[in-house]
C-alpha cells in the first residue's frame, strides 16, 4: 500500500471533499482523484462515496482512515524528533492535562523548563483523560497527563507509552458542619442516602463501582467536572462527592471537609505519549520537569498528619 496515497486519502476524509483536500495538499483535484482511484484499486474495495456535497468514507474507508491517522501521528513524531535534534532542543511541546493537575503541577514545571531549557515552549490544552487520549492518537498533542483508577478501561490507549508519576488519594467531601465530618476516616456506606455529585466519565464510573461495593446505588443529582463548583455545591448542602487529593490542593473551600475513606483505592496520575515521543529532547525536558514536580508533591504529602484539619 502506497503510504503517500494513504496520507492523501486521510487529508481528503478530514476535509470532507476532494477539492478541499487537494487545496490543503497543494495538488490539483484530478491528481488527488487519480491517487484515490489507485488506492481503491490497490485495496480492491471502495473507500469513498462521492456526492455533490462532498465525500463519505465507507465502512472500509473509515477503518483505513483510523490506520492512516496512526501512521500520520507516527510520521509527525519522527519529524518532530529530527527537528528538535537539529534545532538543539528548540521547539514547542503540545501538552494537555485535566484541571487540577493543570493548576498544581503544570505552572512550576513550566517555570523549571524556562530555567533549564529556555528554548522549549510549552503549549497547553485542558482536556479530561478521554479527550487527551484522542488528541494523542490523532497527533494533535505530544504528551498528556491523565489519571487512572484500578478499574479504568485502558483499551482505548492502544500503543501509547505510560509513565506513572504518583498515587493520588480519593477522598469523600462533605459539608464541614456535617456531624459525620468529625471523624478523620469515614465509611462510604454511611452516605448511601445522600445526594451525590459526579465528575468526569472516569470519576463517575469509579463512584458507581465504589458505591456498589459498599452496598448501595448512589443518587447522582448533579454532574460537573469543575472542582470549584462541586465544593460550592457541597458547602450549600447540595450533596456529597468523591474528589482526589490533588483537587484539594488546587482549590479547597473552607466550608467543606475532605475525609479519608479507607475502603477506596488510590488513583494513579501519570503521563501518556506516542511511541518514540519521549526520545524528543523538548518532550523529554517537559516530562523531566513534571516528574520532578510530582516527586515534590509526594514528599510534601508524606509530611502531612494522618488526620487533616480543614484550612
Amino acid at each position: 500500500m502506497d503510504p503517500r496515497r494513504l496520507l492523501i486519502f486521510r487529508t481528503v476524509v478530514r476535509q470532507g471533499s476532494i477539492g478541499a483536500g487537494a487545496r490543503e495538499l497543494g495538488l490539483t483535484q484530478p491528481a488527488v482523484s487519480q491517487h484515490l482511484a489507485a488506492l481503491e484499486k490497490e485495496v480492491d474495495t471502495q473507500l469513498l462515496l462521492r456526492s455533490s456535497s462532498g465525500i463519505t468514507p465507507t465502512e472500509a474507508g473509515q477503518c483505513l482512515f483510523h490506520h492512516a491517522e496512526t501512521i500520520s501521528a507516527t510520521l509527525r513524531a519522527a519529524q518532530d524528533e529530527l527537528a528538535d535534534i537539529t534545532a538543539l532542543c528548540r521547539g514547542t511541546v503540545r501538552f494537555a492535562t485535566f484541571p487540577s493537575a493543570a493548576a498544581v503541577l503544570l505552572p512550576p514545571a513550566i517555570q523549571s523548563i524556562a530555567k533549564t531549557a529556555p528554548g522549549v515552549e510549552v503549549s497547553f490544552d485542558e482536556l479530561e483523560p478521554a479527550e487527551a487520549i484522542s488528541a494523542l492518537l490523532s497527533g494533535d498533542i505530544d504528551v498528556a497527563m491523565v489519571f487512572r483508577y484500578t478499574d479504568t478501561d485502558i483499551s482505548t490507549e492502544g500503543t501509547l507509552e505510560w509513565i506513572p508519576l504518583f498515587e493520588d488519594e480519593v477522598m469523600l467531601v462533605l459539608p464541614a458542619e456535617d456531624p459525620r465530618a468529625a471523624s478523620c476516616n469515614v465509611e462510604l456506606s454511611a452516605f448511601a442516602k445522600d445526594p451525590w455529585i459526579a465528575g468526569c466519565a472516569r470519576c463517575r464510573s469509579h463512584l458507581l463501582k465504589s458505591a456498589v461495593k459498599a452496598g448501595f446505588e448512589p443518587n447522582i443529582r448533579h454532574s460537573t467536572d469543575d472542582y470549584h463548583v462541586i465544593q460550592r455545591l457541597i458547602s450549600h448542602g447540595a450533596g456529597v462527592a468523591l474528589l482526589p487529593g490533588i483537587a484539594r490542593e488546587a482549590y479547597c473551600c473552607s466550608s467543606v471537609a475532605f475525609r479519608s475513606v479507607p475502603e477506596l483505592e488510590k488513583r494513579t496520575i501519570g503521563l501518556l505519549a506516542r511511541p518514540g515521543a519521549l526520545r524528543i529532547p523538548a518532550v523529554a525536558a517537559l516530562v523531566s520537569a513534571l516528574t520532578e514536580e510530582a516527586k515534590v508533591r509526594v514528599a510534601e504529602r508524606e509530611k502531612e498528619e494522618p488526620c487533616r484539619e480543614e484550612s
